[in-house]
């Protein structure tokens, strides 16, 4: 299905749009509350600028905080494994299951097992394997891919979920926020303890101790990575930070940023594997590192778009990806960070970069200052457009770059738009123009531009 396709179909889709809207708005609007705190305390500029620092420093001496990772790790008890494609990753991660004998897998949330479709490789593979944060599980008994970074099913209703639950679990569950969580939890309590082995993705990967930090809200990656007996950790290898200290800003900024909160419910670290007389922990501790195009970024102006820490600000701030959702992008990575991110992973992918109004909300709004919208602009020169889109374009600078030909195509603009003019707007567009216009309400050109309007009042007698 072409990104055109996928847009019209979720446009049609009113239920999920206004889903969207709700959630959106809600998150964007408690970020706000945060940002304003911080920044009435004098902190928000401070921070960002920390955060931003932490995060070059480790992708700048990538190798040598890869290397340092690595060490502390093997200290620990564990293994790092490095992946240079999603495959590779996915016959690692199979690899590990099969020498520890594993059948069953719990899972907790992680986009980049989303990224390189390891659900799906492991019960290709014969394998259980059970999403176990809530938003996942929806999804995964829907069959569909997650809509949002940090709201998995943020597009649905509990109305929707409801009827999920009663469809696929076989009994009926009322659309109530508790009695969705209790069904659930006990669903998954009993995976837990059954569980041979955990996968987890990552927030952050901590070069000095070795450490995985996880950031939740539900517990259930403390679960996936207490209970079973072998634990594996896939991550992409700019999650690495330097030191422990760095990850204050990181941790300060993420939830305020994320979720409004101003730290979620847990912070995990996992250093190492169960220690003697220790209660819980893995016996078993893998890493594996994901390359999957990443390392070329590294040393290029587009380093930058690896900074990103996986907030979901910058969906929530995007009109795009208000009016549309995750599923319209039709990859894993939506939104802003999708459009910048994915094209330069798969350039295949380079149709998502019309997907932007490069209104640069998204920039504004990313705690760890990426450049989005100058990234997806850059990438858009450089992609080879269309010879009509080329003719058009110059033919555009021509007509706009004399004074007199821009007012002469004014006035003819405003000629040529007035038989579909409707109450102030142009509600539909003649030829080529009706599917740029589709689903847009674009103000009628004005009877009298900004320059005409300019010289009436220059014309005008001080009172």
């Amino acid at each position: 299905m072409s990104v055109r396709e996928r847009i019209r179909r979720e446009l049609a889709q009113e239920s999920k749009r206004a889903a969207i809207a709700q959630a959106t708005r809600g998150s964007y609007l408690a970020k706000l509350d945060q940002w304003r705190r911080l920044a009435e305390a004098g902190r928000l500029t401070a921070l960002r600028d920390w955060a931003r620092d932490v995060r070059d420093e480790a992708l700048n001496d990538h190798a040598g905080q890869l290397a340092k990772f690595t060490r502390a790790v093997a200290a620990g008890g564990g293994q790092v494994h490095l992946a240079a494609t999603a495959e590779a990753a996915v016959q690692q991660v199979l690899a590990i299951l099969q020498n520890a004998g594993a059948r069953r897998v719990v899972k907790a949330k992680s986009m980049v097992t989303e990224e390189i479709g390891l659900v799906h490789a492991l019960e290709a593979a014969g394998l259980e394997a059970l999403e176990t944060d809530l938003g996942e599980y929806i999804i995964q008994l829907a069959g569909e891919m997650p809509s949002h970074i940090t709201g998995p099913a943020l597009h649905l209703t509990r109305h929707d979920v409801a009827a999920l639950f009663s469809a696929r679990l076989g009994e009926t569950v009322e659309p109530e926020p508790q009695a969705l969580a209790a069904v659930a939890r006990r669903v998954l309590r009993a995976k837990f303890l059954a569980a041979d082995a955990g996968i987890t993705g990552a927030n952050f990967l901590v070069a000095e101790t070795g450490s995985v930090v996880l950031v939740t809200n539900e517990g259930n990656a403390d679960l996936t990575t207490a209970l079973p007996r072998v634990m594996i950790t896939i991550a992409g290898l700019e999650k690495l930070v330097p030191t422990w200290a760095a990850l204050e800003p990181l941790l300060t900024l993420l939830p305020r940023t994320a979720t409004g909160q101003n730290m979620t419910t847990y912070v995990t670290a996992i250093a190492g594997t169960r220690q003697p007389g220790e209660a819980d922990g893995p016996e078993e501790l893998h890493v594996v590192v994901l390359d999957a195009g990443r390392a070329k970024l590294l040393g290029t102006p587009q380093q930058d778009v690896l900074r990103c820490i996986r907030c979901g600000s910058c969906l929530d701030a995007c009109p795009v990806f208000r009016q549309v959702g995750g599923h319209g992008y039709g990859t894993v990575y939506s939104g802003p960070i999708g459009v910048a991110l994915t094209p330069l992973l798969n350039p295949d992918s380079s149709g998502l970069l019309d997907l932007c109004s490069l209104c640069g909300a998204c920039t504004e709004g990313c705690p760890v200052h990426v450049p989005l919208h100058h990234l997806i602009r850059a990438e858009r020169a450089m992609r080879k457009a269309g010879t009509g889109e080329r003719l058009l374009m110059r033919l555009w600078a021509w007509a706009w770059s004399d004074p007199a030909r821009y007012r002469f195509t004014s006035r003819l603009l405003r000629l040529v738009t007035r038989p579909f003019v409707r109450a102030g707007h142009l509600t539909w567009l003649p030829g080529p123009l009706g599917e740029w216009g589709r689903g847009r309400d674009f103000p009628a050109p004005a009877a009298k531009p900004l320059h005409e309007r300019w010289r009436d009042l220059d014309r005008e007698v001080e009172p």
